[in-house]
């Protein structure tokens, strides 16, 4: 069995894995029975990020070539460097 199999530690008790589970459900078998809702959950949620990431990196290349990028959509390295580095930094 995986985990510490010597839970009492004096004053608490360490529990994992499916002796954590079955402590606070009385179900020994809880612990396989969370894996299936909580993996669809992950991927409902990991799908909402995906899509908030992407929002948010297409928001920062716009406004990084709105800013940084002449009309050709070259990089102005001097614009960048200046607005990285420059002891006062120019006004958009």
């Amino acid at each position: 069995m995986a985990g510490d199999n010597n839970p009492d530690k004096g004053d608490y008790f360490k529990y994992c894995g499916q002796r954590f589970w079955e402590f606070v459900s009385g179900d020994t078998e809880l612990f396989t029975k969370i894996i299936e809702p909580l993996g669809h959950q992950a991927k409902e949620r990991n799908d909402d990020f995906i899509q908030s990431y992407s929002q948010m990196i297409n928001k920062f290349t716009k406004e990084f070539a709105d800013t940084f990028c002449m009309d050709d959509g070259s990089i102005d390295w001097d614009k960048f460097v200046r607005f990285n580095s420059a002891t006062i930094v120019p006004t958009k």
